[in-house]
C-alpha cells in the first residue's frame, strides 16, 4: 500500500497456471458454484457502522460467498507493514489482522477480508503454488475468478503523487482475471466500481482476455495470426514438429502431415487441449466445457 503501482502483465504465466489449477480443482460444477459474484450491498461499509460489527458483517457475507459456512473469522486491527494477514490452522476459527489503517479507511475493508478468506479456502482445498510470490498471485487469482476480487481492484486508485492497491496483481492483471470470469459466467462486473481508475485497467485487462480469445488455430483468429500459423504449419507438415515450432501460444506435435496435432491453450480456463491438423474442427475443453471452433 503506498508505493508505487506496476502496470502490465508481469504475472501472467503464473495468472495461466491459477485458472488451470482452480479449473482442475474444483471443476466446472464447482466453480460455477460461485454465481453470482458477491454484490456491492452485500459488503457495503459506511462511516455510520460500528467498525467490530460492520467488519464481521462483511467477513460473514464472504465466508457465505465462498463457501465456507463453518469458519468462523475473527478479526482485529494493528499497526503492520501489509494490508492483512491471517492464521491459517485446522479451525473453526481463523483469525485475520488488519492494518490499522483500514480503520479509517473502511470502504476497502471488504477486499482486504476477500484476500485473506480466500486464503482460508484455498488452505481448507489443499491448492497451493510454490514460494510465497506465486501463492499470493493464485490467492488474488481465485478470489477474483470466484467473485470477490473485484473489490480488491476496487481498491486500487491514483491521485496525483499518492496511490494505492490491494493484492500483488497489477489493476491490469485484476481486469484480465476479472474479465475472464465475466465472459464465463455472463456477468458485468463494470458497474461495481466506484473507482474510475480500477475501470480502466478493467477494460485493458478485458481487451488482453479478448486477445485470447483471438489466437489460432480459433477460427476468431486475425488475419496475421492466420498467415503465420499456416506457415508455422507447412513447415511441421514438411519438416516435422519440434519442441520449438510454434508460437507462444500453440505449438505442433507428433509426426509429418498425417499425425501432426496441434495444441493451445483454452482460452477459459487456460488447460492445453490438442487435436488434429485436419481443417475445421469443433473442439470441447474437458475441463471446462467451453466449445472452440478451430481451423487447424
Amino acid at each position: 500500500m503506498g508505493s508505487e503501482v506496476v502496470h502490465g502483465y508481469p504475472h501472467l504465466a503464473t495468472v495461466r497456471a491459477a485458472l488451470a489449477a482452480l479449473h482442475r480443482r474444483l471443476s466446472y460444477d464447482g466453480v460455477h458454484a460461485y454465481a453470482p459474484s458477491v454484490l456491492p450491498a452485500d459488503v457495503a461499509f459506511s462511516d455510520q457502522d460500528d467498525l467490530h460489527l460492520g467488519t464481521q458483517r462483511v467477513a460473514r457475507a464472504l465466508v457465505h460467498h465462498l463457501h465456507l459456512p463453518d469458519a468462523r473469522m475473527i478479526v482485529s486491527f494493528r499497526e503492520m507493514r501489509h494490508a492483512a494477514s491471517v492464521e491459517l490452522a485446522a479451525g473453526p476459527e481463523y483469525f485475520i489482522e488488519l492494518n490499522a489503517r483500514f480503520r479509517t479507511h473502511r470502504d476497502d475493508i471488504g477486499a482486504a477480508l476477500a484476500h485473506e478468506i480466500t486464503h482460508v479456502l484455498l488452505h481448507r482445498l489443499g491448492l497451493a503454488f510454490e514460494g510465497t510470490r506465486d501463492n499470493e498471485i493464485l490467492t488474488d487469482t481465485v478470489t477474483t475468478y470466484l467473485g470477490a476480487g473485484w473489490l480488491l481492484l476496487d481498491a486500487y486508485r491514483e491521485h496525483g503523487a499518492s496511490s494505492q492497491k490491494l493484492g500483488y496483481l497489477t489493476p491490469e492483471e485484476f481486469g484480465y482475471v476479472l474479465a475472464k470470469r465475466a465472459t464465463a459466467f455472463g456477468e458485468d462486473p463494470a458497474p461495481w466500481f466506484t473507482s474510475p481508475q480500477a475501470y480502466t485497467a478493467y477494460t485493458k485487462g478485458r481487451a488482453r482476455a479478448q486477445h485470447d480469445e483471438r489466437q489460432p488455430p480459433l477460427t476468431s483468429a486475425g488475419w496475421a495470426g492466420r498467415r503465420r500459423y499456416a506457415r508455422e504449419r507447412r513447415d511441421a507438415q514438411e519438416n516435422g514438429s519440434r519442441a520449438d515450432r510454434g508460437s507462444s501460444s500453440y505449438a505442433f506435435e507428433g509426426g509429418g502431415r498425417d499425425t501432426l496435432r496441434v495444441s493451445f491453450p483454452c482460452p477459459t480456463c487456460e488447460q492445453r487441449i490438442r487435436v488434429p491438423v485436419s481443417g475445421r474442427v469443433r473442439a470441447r475443453c474437458a475441463l471446462c466445457r467451453t466449445i472452440l471452433e478451430c481451423d487447424t
